[in-house]
């Protein structure tokens, strides 16, 4: 019902004088992108959900920041489809969150995220990308049965990284590969011989998919905190100072022209 009466509103709010040149603005923006030149591999880190809880919700508790955080990525993978960009990844929960967040916040914001990959995976083709074993048994299992149940689904493909740290990562590809080699009787010598960063690759949460052209990070922060800490070597970033759910479709746009200005060199 609440979704319902949200796309009402905002609905209502373009039809207002300054809705409307904002809806002009936002197809101008569109029209001048170059859909040759647009990122094949989009992530975001969706920041400012508790400090958005804080200004727009005062007396409630912080979960409100996370639905409300939660129905922009369903809006933000919407445009990202609309656009034709394959591959999309948002970051919900890192391993840090997990460890010092305070239990009577963490629960709640699980039921947020199992809910959220719940409805993109009726839309898409949704993979939980993270340690899910760091997680509660039932929510696991809820984010195991989502991302099976649009397994097959066409269209574009979304990560949801969840309990996810890109060391926490990049331990986890190297533990794979050492255990894949000394399943096959490899010496220590060969195992040494047969790391390189293709294999390691071959291990990430990502593995096959292509990493990320563009990354999004909000709410005025300007660092990576440990996100996709191998597949980010050559993105390109783009900060925004807008709290996640006050993230709009012109600034999503923005992003993208900003991307496309850009000469990308791969370290070169």
């Amino acid at each position: 019902m609440a979704r319902w009466w949200d796309r009402v509103t905002g609905l209502v709010d373009r039809l207002r004088p300054t809705g409307l040149v904002y809806s002009t603005y936002e197809q101008q923006l569109l029209s001048h992108l170059d859909k040759e030149k647009l990122p094949q591999h989009v992530a975001v880190l969706a920041d400012g959900n508790r400090r958005w809880a804080r200004q727009n919700a005062p007396g409630q508790p912080l979960v409100a920041g996370y639905r409300a955080g939660a129905d922009r990525l369903v809006e933000f993978c919407g445009w990202c489809d609309e656009v034709g960009i394959p591959v999309v990844t948002l970051w919900v929960l890192s391993t840090d969150n997990l460890a010092r967040s305070e239990s009577d916040e963490v629960q709640p914001l699980l039921e947020v995220i199992a809910a959220l990959i719940e409805e993109l995976g009726e839309r898409w083709r949704v993979q939980a990308v993270g340690d899910l074993s760091l997680l509660p048994d039932a929510i696991a299992a809820r984010l195991r049965a989502a991302q099976e149940a649009g397994a097959d689904r066409a269209g574009m493909h979304v990560n949801v990284a969840v309990a996810y740290g890109g060391r926490h990562e990049l331990t986890d590809a190297v533990r794979s590969l050492i255990a894949e080699e000394a399943a096959r009787g490899a010496t220590i010598g060969q195992l040494a011989d047969r790391i390189s960063d293709t294999r390691i690759a071959e291990h990430l949460y990502t593995k096959g998919q292509p990493d990320p052209d563009l990354i999004i990070r909000t709410s005025g922060e300007q660092r990576l905190s440990g996100f996709l800490l191998w597949q980010s070597a050559h993105s390109e970033f783009y900060f925004c100072e807008a709290l996640w759910p006050d993230f709009r479709r012109v600034d999503f746009y923005r992003a993208l022209r900003s991307y496309e200005a850009r000469e990308r060199r791969f370290g070169r």
